[in-house]
């Protein structure tokens, strides 16, 4: 938490939490229930089958992977009648140069056809009632338009009318589209299998601690029967079961499957640790905080399945492209029947250039432009420990201009730490000096609980320095300690000590240091000043990465913190920042943003607690380091890792998403511009004619590319 926050602030910050929340809440269940719906229309599902919408994600996984089944068991069945059609085909015979003719061919045609027209063409069938339905003609609509078409053309023929069969155009037009669907499918499903693969690297089973007795009295009992308060024990190299806070033991936890970290992270007593990550050499006592649907793992896979349900702006372009297309296929293919009847091609010829320019423009490489990068982009994204909550504000941060980050927590690490050593003795101007300086003062300070002294120590330990043992030590109260060290006398002390003692000292660098407003300590050695230690909030090494990837794509970098001028000024010098608010209270925040805004797209990095209001108000609200707790109702970005490069990550990912998004559109109607006229047959005279088969491939191609083009994505 910043410096100067007050009561009223953090009331009010409270109900600006809430009421971003519920803002937050409607807008998503509104958006996941009308994308829902959609999405069923789509796979040829009723509204009432609606009424589940609130099964879970893996009833919805098993759902889709029934669907992908069944396209595949149609399309087997579909081929197989349709070996024989071909071969008794009057129009297959003459291309092969044989004749095979037999009484009641004709029938046994129409009988074949029927089979896989209602068995193999049910999906598109469905699809044409429920789009009718919905009052928005589609890609099912093409699609039962031209092979209904071709079925009771050719149904006419075999029963007195003057033509010829079209059943081998129709059976091999549904065997494509039912390979192209069972592709797009698979393609859809694969995008999200690393999602599902989480959801199974939970351990079943756990070491259920007897009354939270000794290690020694554990029984295995399953992760469900788990409680909060719960003791479990996890041995070298087994799963954690559970989210839980670590009692005893010491390890090294390997969470690359869940937060993309890719270093084992140190676990001691006090530590989160999550459920699914995998121990290391040390054996641990975890007590479990989280069970259920709370835990971590389930948490992501909420979050990726609400990001995936988001609306998307790009796709309600698609959508809107894909409903023109069919307006314009169904236009022209009536235009292109009429203009050949006119030019006196006779009817045959006539319906299937119609239904050839039917079947090419289905636009079904449109409508899967848009989903099938957000499937791949969403798991990309979690698989790095980047949750992404809202579509639209994730493609919004590729046109980010200005990134406002909170300080502690954020840019610093939250910790009181060790930043600049000063040496004034001699002895100490050697190249080692200043650890040694350090060294010192930590071997003394490390038998001090004060914060002060704890930072000292801390950053001498993190350095690798080795602690003298500190003899005769004594606290001298208010003031610093003191001790001998190797025969030596040394204190700690602060300013006040020296002044009290007629200590003057007149050095720039230290005046430099608390006009940054750090803490500075002085270390004495027999009496004479001997060096000087500043502490303050110290910087993450990565922060200073991140603003520079940030400010080398053009975004201006800017830190929002409640602390003092000084201290933020120094942090802002030292990372290069373009700007600083200082003594920000919690609730000015999002006022602050409001300025910034009137400027630029702005997005807000923070710890998701006391910058809420600020979360919910910038264009883009990121949360960082939410850990085992990633359910930050106010931001539209959850970074999992406290690590603020994932803030450049996020929006390089945005970039490429978007690019892909765009490329995928631009072939989708690229292609149809160029296919549909190609279909009705404006190069005729030059001998180029497309039948409705031909048609139907170059479209499953198209939608095989886009595919492939999405799957290519990455980070």
């Amino acid at each position: 938490m910043e410096h100067g926050e007050t009561k009223h602030g953090m009331d009010k910050m409270g109900y600006e939490v809430k009421k971003a929340e519920h803002k937050m809440d409607h807008k998503m269940s509104h958006e996941t229930h009308e994308r829902k719906i959609e999405h069923e229309m789509h796979e040829g599902r009723g509204p009432k089958e609606h009424e589940g919408h609130d099964k879970s994600h893996m009833q919805m996984h098993e759902h889709h992977q029934h669907m992908l089944q069944d396209f595949k068991k149609r399309f087997y069945i579909s081929v197989i009648l349709t070996v024989p059609i071909l071969i008794i085909s009057p129009a297959i015979q003459n291309f092969l140069g044989f004749k095979l003719e037999f009484f009641g061919s004709p029938y046994l045609l129409f009988i074949l056809a029927s089979a896989v027209y209602f068995y193999g063409g049910y999906p598109f069938l469905k699809g044409l009632f429920d789009e009718l339905k919905k009052r928005q003609p589609g890609m099912m609509t093409l699609i039962a338009v031209a092979i209904s078409v071709a079925y009771f053309y050719s149904s006419a023929v075999v029963f007195g009318l003057k033509g010829k069969f079209f059943f081998w155009e129709l059976v091999t037009l549904i065997d494509i589209m039912l390979l192209g669907h069972w592709i797009e499918m698979r393609s859809v499903l694969g995008a999200s299998r690393a999602l599902e693969e989480l959801v199974k690297i939970m351990p079943s089973e756990a070491h259920l601690l007897k009354d939270g007795e000794t290690v020694n009295e554990t029984v295995d009992v399953k992760v469900e029967q788990l409680k909060t308060g719960d003791k479990v024990l996890v041995k070298p190299g087994e799963k954690i079961p559970v989210d839980g806070v670590v009692l005893e033991g010491k390890t090294f936890v390997n969470e690359a499957m869940l937060t993309g970290e890719s270093k084992p992270v140190a676990k001691k007593a006090g530590d989160k640790v999550i459920g699914g990550a995998i121990n290391g050499e040390g054996s641990i006592v975890v007590e479990v905080e989280k069970t259920g649907k709370d835990t971590y793992l389930n948490q992501v896979v909420e979050l990726v399945r609400q990001a995936q349900e988001s609306k998307s702006k790009t796709q309600d372009l698609a959508n809107r492209a894909a409903l023109a297309l069919t307006i314009i296929a169904l236009s022209v293919g009536g235009v292109t029947l009429a203009a050949w009847l006119t030019y006196g091609m006779g009817f045959v010829f006539a319906i299937e250039r119609a239904v050839t320019v039917m079947v090419i423009a289905c636009p079904h490489a449109l409508g899967l432009a848009i989903p099938l990068v957000v499937a791949v982009s969403t798991s990309i994204a979690a698989k790095s420990g980047l949750l992404i909550r809202d579509r639209q504000a994730f493609e919004g941060a590729k046109d980010l201009q200005a990134i406002v980050f909170d300080k502690t927590g954020t840019l610093t690490e939250g910790r009181f730490g060790v930043t600049d050593v000063v040496s004034f003795n001699e002895s100490f101007n050697e190249s080692s000096g200043e650890n040694e300086i350090l060294r010192i003062a930590a071997s003394l300070e490390s038998n001090s609980e004060h914060p002060i002294a704890q930072g000292v120590v801390e950053s001498a330990k993190r350095k690798g320095a080795k602690l003298d043992h500190a003899e005769e030590f004594k606290a001298i109260p208010g003031k610093g300690v003191e001790g001998k060290i190797n025969g030596k006398g040394y204190k700690v002390v602060s300013p006040g000590y020296l002044r009290e003692n007629g200590i003057e000292i007149e050095n720039e660098e230290v005046e430099k240091l608390k006009q940054q407003g750090k803490t500075v300590v002085f270390l004495l050695e027999d009496g004479e000043l001997a060096g000087a230690i500043a502490l303050a909030d110290v910087i993450r090494e990565e922060s200073r990465e991140a603003i520079e990837r940030l400010k080398s794509v053009g975004i201006r970098c800017m830190m929002l913190t409640g602390d003092n001028r000084f201290v933020a000024k120094w942090v802002a010098d030292e990372l290069g920042l373009d700007n600083f608010f200082a003594e920000i209270l919690p609730h000015e925040k999002a006022e602050k943003i409001k300025e910034v805004q009137r400027n630029y797209v702005v997005a807000m990095v923070g710890d998701g607690v006391n910058d809420a209001p600020a979360l919910a108000q910038a264009d883009v609200g990121i949360a960082i380091g939410a850990g085992t707790d990633v359910a930050v109702e106010t931001a539209d970005i959850i970074l999992v890792r406290n690590d603020p490069r994932d803030v450049a990550d996020i929006i390089a990912l945005s970039k490429k998403t978007y690019s892909k998004m765009r490329q995928n559109l631009l072939w989708a109607t690229g292609y149809n511009a160029f296919a549909i006229p190609l279909a009705a047959g404006v190069l005729y005279n030059l001998g180029i004619l497309l039948t409705p088969a031909a048609g139907a491939v170059l479209m499953s191609l198209s939608t095989v590319i886009v595919a492939i083009n999405a799957r290519l994505l990455k980070m």
